[in-house]
């Protein structure tokens, strides 16, 4: 059918703008692609469908604009480019321990009402509060807003970043803090505990009683939400994260992985046991065993709390760290078993690397892609054990260095 040039162009702007639409609600738009003042003004309906008042709204992007360097740190999470030793250096010291000590002293009221309420321990609190912001030293320099909007105007997870951005919009149109005063992370972790805007609606408690909840300014709201926020997840009072243990010689690795979790007392008849040399107070506790380091650094059995501490950060280098600052706070020591030297974290090109030269070894990997998977471990440990290695399947530097030789 004929159609005049005018019809034709007309035609083909409505599909570029159909396609435009596409992009955005996929999440995918780039800065380039949309007019910032377009994407707060396509947010409106969504967040008044939430219960977002327009003034909240516009006093919450009042001077927005989009922040480059928010993009840059979705890029550089330590958890992922850290060896869990070079992690845990940074922030469990012995002044971390100490001023978290004196933290205990001072809030000791707060800390025993919570945990009477809530059942989590005072150093457990108190290692969250230490690791997210050096005991409220340090809470994050970010307009939570703002930071949530880059992220979801810059397609980073744009989906869950923009359920986070419209439930931090009804934070604060239900008075609980003013746009301006919201602040935190460039991920748009917010307050004295780092809680995240979705989290802030189910957990966060006005324990002050002053009919707000305060996380930014109560380090009582701040820590007995913390303290509920555990005991949602089901935290055991009065038990632990784990233990630190030592593995005997000849210890039979494949066993252990097939195993995954076990009673403890089948760990024990393994061989395994304390450093400190004292009994499990509950051999029936389930633990899974870890080795952040490989056979030749620090071992532990893990109980059902570290899965919880892993709530608020699902890292296991950061969990572990929590649990050493709560140990240290309450007295305990730097761990017995001393992390081995010359490690370090790989990146996915080393990961790569080193899978090529396990194949030239003739150890089958597949296809060279730097993501570890099982058959990558399989042929890890067969290596091992022809090099006469302790055989842990443990992906590190030093195992990389091994193979270069």
């Amino acid at each position: 059918m004929f159609r005049s040039k005018s019809k034709l162009v007309g035609i083909r702007r409505t599909c570029c703008a159909l396609a435009a639409a596409l992009v955005l609600s996929l999440g995918g738009v780039a800065p380039s692609l949309a007019n910032s003042a377009d994407f707060v003004r396509s947010l409106w309906p969504l967040a008044e469908a939430r219960g977002v008042s327009r003034s909240a709204f516009e006093a919450a992007f009042t001077g927005y604009n989009y922040i480059p360097k928010v993009m840059e740190l979705t890029k550089k999470q330590p958890e992922f480019s850290q060896t869990v030793q070079q992690y845990i250096d940074r922030r469990v010291t012995a002044a971390q321990a100490q001023k978290g000590r004196a933290m205990r002293t001072e809030w000791n009221q707060t800390l025993t009402g919570s945990q009477q309420r809530w059942g989590v321990q005072p150093e457990v609190v108190l290692a969250i509060w230490g690791m997210e912001t050096n005991y409220g030293g340090f809470m994050g320099g970010e307009h939570t807003i703002h930071a949530l909007a880059t992220l979801t105007e810059g397609g980073y997870r744009a989906d869950f970043f923009r359920d986070e951005l419209l439930t931090a919009l009804r934070i604060i149109s239900d008075g609980h803090v003013s746009a301006d005063n919201m602040t935190g992370s460039w991920a748009g972790a917010m307050g004295h505990t780092q809680f995240m805007p979705s989290s802030f609606m189910r957990y966060a408690v006005d324990y002050n009683g002053d009919g707000r909840k305060d996380i930014w300014n109560s380090v009582q709201d701040a820590l007995g939400s913390t303290a509920n926020y555990l005991h949602s997840f089901g935290w055991r009072p009065g038990e632990t994260w784990g233990y630190e243990v030592k593995l005997p010689s000849g210890f039979n690795f494949a066993q252990a992985r097939q195993l995954e979790r076990a009673p403890l007392s089948q760990w024990q008849a393994m061989g395994i046991q304390r450093v400190s040399g004292k009994p499990f107070p509950r051999a029936s506790d389930v633990g899974r065993l870890y080795m952040p380091a490989g056979a030749a650094g620090p071992a532990f059995l893990l109980l059902p709390n570290f899965d919880v501490i892993k709530r608020y950060n699902n890292s296991d280098s950061y969990a572990l760290a929590v649990g050493h600052l709560a140990d240290r706070i309450i007295g305990g020591g730097s761990f017995a078993t001393p992390w081995p030297a010359g490690d370090y974290a790989l990146t996915k090109n080393q990961r790569a690397e080193l899978q090529s030269l396990l194949n030239q070894a003739g150890f089958d990997v597949g296809s060279p892609d730097g993501v570890i998977g099982p058959k990558t471990r399989a042929a890890a440990i067969a290596y091992q054990q022809q090099a006469g290695l302790p055989a842990d399947g443990h992906i590190s530097g030093r195992l990389l260095e091994r193979l270069k030789r």
